[in-house]
């Protein structure tokens, strides 16, 4: 009785230890806080809040697949030699680019405070006509195209010039610069002053880019674009907005070579199908135009690059519909430089786009006893015809 007893007793004990024990299996810890991205919609769609800051970000950017055909100097073509017999010929003109694009913004008591990155990795061959040997895709160099910082109306690190973001590029055409309107990469310390009403103004001062080029006599084919000294160079401009279009007027000053340039445009909202622009520029080029110099420029700089003292482009968009556009540039120098492109643009879905286009180049001084600095393209016959289809993918 004593045996049964003890062993009922310690069974029980037995349950109740193991009991206790099965108690606490189940005990559960009380999670952390999770900490969620929150949607930022301070500065427009695809912000979020850097966690743990007041500071929002944005990433984006697009894939790009080029394939052209036809003369180089369309900016479309390509050139290289036969691996067999080494006989020169026409290729094709392929490019394929990632570009990885950041924002940045957050509210201070000086304003907002932003930045913008934008970063371009390509692959390919090159619009040109290699001496020997195939035109061969290979990675290309690495590009920043775009590293400011911008605290209210102020602007200081890597852009491109205001002499070109200020006014507006030339029309929605893919060659756009077969008569060129003036150089793009630079370091600034600029400041945008916007009055509300429509109208504002920009003052950059600019390092430029580029150290020029010369032909193996030694004759300029354009100016050496980064600055020489201390002395930067200065654009300044000033526009008016309103809803039927804008005016704008810009205007630089070359350090290296102490000349000066300036364009004026005119931007006029036709309808909501059409819009048309219009934009001259006028330069001064002795110094430009100097053999002399230890650097000669050929008569182009870092801010007149067209041909002459004079140029001018214009062109329009017509929009369809919802996805399909055509665009429309035309321009001309006082060398007799003559550019057309012309392209049709579908969206074939929201952020994927295709674009055709066809572009004309005549290079008004090739055949007056030089073929240097004829054309800004790398033209190799008095009238040069090329096509581009663009793929690109936008997020």
């Amino acid at each position: 009785m004593n045996i049964k007893s003890l062993l009922l007793g310690s069974a029980a004990a037995l349950i109740a230890v193991s009991g206790a024990r099965a108690a606490d299996a189940v005990v559960v810890a009380e999670p952390e806080p999770a900490e969620y991205v929150k949607i930022c919609d301070v500065y427009g769609a695809g912000y979020f809040y850097i966690p743990g800051t007041e500071t929002c970000l944005r990433v984006g950017g697009y894939v790009r697949y080029d394939i052209g055909a036809g003369d180089v100097g369309s900016f479309d073509g390509a050139r290289s030699n036969d691996v067999q017999d080494g006989k020169n010929q026409g290729a094709w003109y392929k490019n394929t680019r990632f570009t990885l694009k950041t924002w940045t913004g957050q509210e201070t008591e000086l304003g907002t405070l932003k930045t913008y990155t934008e970063t371009r990795f390509n692959f390919g061959n090159s619009n040109g006509d290699p001496d020997f040997g195939p035109n061969d895709a290979h990675n290309k160099d690495v590009s920043l195209n775009f590293a400011w910082i911008q605290l209210g109306g102020l602007r200081v690190g890597k852009d491109e010039s205001a002499f070109d973001t200020f006014i507006g590029y030339a029309g929605n055409v893919i060659q756009d610069t077969l008569v060129p309107y003036g150089d793009f990469d630079t370091n600034v310390v600029q400041y945008y002053f916007d009055a509300g009403n429509g109208f504002s103004a920009v003052l950059s001062l600019e390092e430029g880019s580029g150290a020029g080029s010369v032909d193996d006599l030694g004759n300029g084919k354009y100016g050496v674009g980064t600055i020489d000294s201390y002395v930067p160079h200065v654009v300044g401009g000033v526009k008016w907005i309103q809803g039927w279009g804008a005016i704008t007027g810009v205007v630089a000053y070359d350090s290296n070579y102490e000349e000066v340039a300036g364009k004026v445009r005119l931007d006029v909202n036709v309808s909501n199908e059409l819009s048309l622009f219009i934009m001259g520029g006028y330069g001064t080029d002795d110094n430009l135009n100097d053999p002399t110099y230890n650097q000669p420029a050929g008569g182009r700089g870092f801010y007149k690059q067209w041909g002459g003292n004079w140029a001018v482009w214009g062109g329009g968009t017509y929009k369809f519909n919802e996805k399909t556009s055509f665009n429309l540039q035309a321009s001309a120098d006082d060398w007799k430089n003559v550019g057309v492109a012309a392209n049709v643009a579908y969206d074939i879905v929201p952020g994927f786009t295709v674009t055709a286009e066809v572009d004309y180049l005549h290079a008004g001084k090739f055949d007056e006893g030089s073929t240097d600095n004829v054309a800004w393209t790398p033209a190799d016959k008095k009238n040069s015809v090329g096509g581009l289809l663009r793929f690109q993918r936008s997020f």
